[in-house]
C-alpha cells in the first residue's frame, strides 16, 4: 500500500520546511529520493503528488519539501501566501535548506535506515541540487529536470541595474497574477559567493552519477542550458524528451489521474538511471 507521511522540517531563519514522505509499506526501507522544486514552485505543484506515488510504485521511498522562504505556508501550502518571506529568499539560504533536509533524512530520528540519498532537481532547483551534490558525499546520484546552467538566467540582464538601485524588482507570476518581489540580495548573494554559486564550475566537480534530461521544447529554460551543464560535466548522462516543455506536460493544478506522457518518460528514464547498477 502506498502511504505518505507529512513532518516538518527546521530551515534557514527559524522557518519551518513543510514535507511529506511517500513510499509503499512493503518497502519501507527502500532507497530515499529526495526532491528540490523551481523557482515559484512547490512541492505539491501540478503533478507532483503522482511523481511521488509512481517513485514509490517502483521501489523508492521520495520525499518532497517547501524550501523555507518559497512563498508557501503551512497554513497555505499551495498557494504564495507570504510574499515577505519569498522576497527574503537567496541561493544560499536553499542550499542551507537542501543541507537540513538531507541531515533530517540521515539523521535516524524520523526516518530509518538512510546514510545516503539520490537527489532529483527541477529548474532552479536543479541549479541547487548540482552545487550541493559536488558539496555532500552522502548524495549518490544526481538527475536534474530542466535544470539551469546559471542563477542570472532566471531575469534579464538589462534589469540588474535598476534592480540594485530600487532594491527590488517584481515579476508577474502568469499563472496566480501575483507581482512577485526579488529583493537584490539575490544579487548580493551572487555578488558575495561567485564560486559556490557558479552551476557550471559546480557541475565539473560533480563526481557521482548524474543524469541530466532536458525537453526541447522547453521555452522558459532553453535546451542550451543542460548543453552547458553536459558540457562542463562529460561524465552526465544526457536526455532529450523530444517535444518535452518546461515542466514536462504537467499544470497547476493537475487534475488528470495519470502523468503526462512527458513527465512519465522523465520518470521512466529517471527511475532506470537511479536502479542502474555500477552508476
Amino acid at each position: 500500500m502506498i502511504v505518505k507521511q507529512h513532518y516538518t522540517i527546521p530551515g534557514a531563519k527559524g522557518r519551518g520546511m513543510t514535507a511529506d514522505i511517500t513510499y509503499d509499506t512493503l518497502q519501507p526501507y527502500a532507497p530515499l529520493v529526495i526532491f528540490a522544486h523551481g523557482i515559484r514552485g512547490f512541492k505539491d505543484w501540478g503533478a507532483h503528488n503522482l511523481v511521488a506515488k509512481y517513485f514509490a510504485e517502483n521501489g523508492f521511498r521520495f520525499l518532497k519539501f517547501n524550501f523555507s522562504h518559497n512563498g508557501t505556508t503551512a497554513d497555505n501550502p499551495t498557494e504564495f501566501a507570504d510574499l515577505i518571506a519569498f522576497g527574503d529568499n537567496t541561493f544560499s539560504i536553499e542550499l542551507e535548506d537542501l543541507k537540513s533536509v538531507i541531515d533530517f533524512a540521515c539523521g535516524g530520528s524520523a526516518i530509518a535506515r538512510v546514510n545516503s540519498v539520490y537527489l532529483i532537481g527541477h529548474s532552479m532547483g536543479g541549479g541547487i541540487s548540482i552545487i550541493k551534490t559536488a558539496e555532500d558525499a552522502r548524495i549518490k546520484k544526481l538527475v536534474t529536470m530542466a535544470a539551469i546552467s546559471s542563477f542570472y538566467n532566471l531575469w534579464p540582464k538589462e534589469a540588474e541595474r535598476q534592480w540594485r538601485l530600487q532594491g527590488v524588482m517584481y515579476m508577474k507570476n502568469a499563472r496566480t497574477g501575483q507581482n512577485m518581489p526579488y529583493k537584490s540580495s539575490l544579487l548580493h548573494d551572487l555578488d558575495a559567493n561567485p564560486k559556490r554559486l557558479d552551476i557550471q564550475a559546480k557541475a565539473a566537480q560533480v563526481a557521482q552519477p548524474w543524469l541530466i534530461i532536458h525537453g526541447d521544447a522547453d521555452t522558459s529554460v532553453p535546451l542550451s542550458h543542460a548543453q552547458q551543464l553536459h558540457a562542463a560535466q562529460p561524465n552526465a548522462e544526457f536526455v532529450i524528451i523530444p517535444g518535452a516543455d518546461h515542466t514536462f506536460g504537467a499544470v497547476h493544478p493537475y487534475t488528470e489521474p495519470q502523468l503526462p506522457v512527458s513527465l512519465l518518460a522523465c520518470c521512466d528514464i529517471a527511475v532506470a538511471f537511479l536502479k542502474k547498477q555500477g552508476v
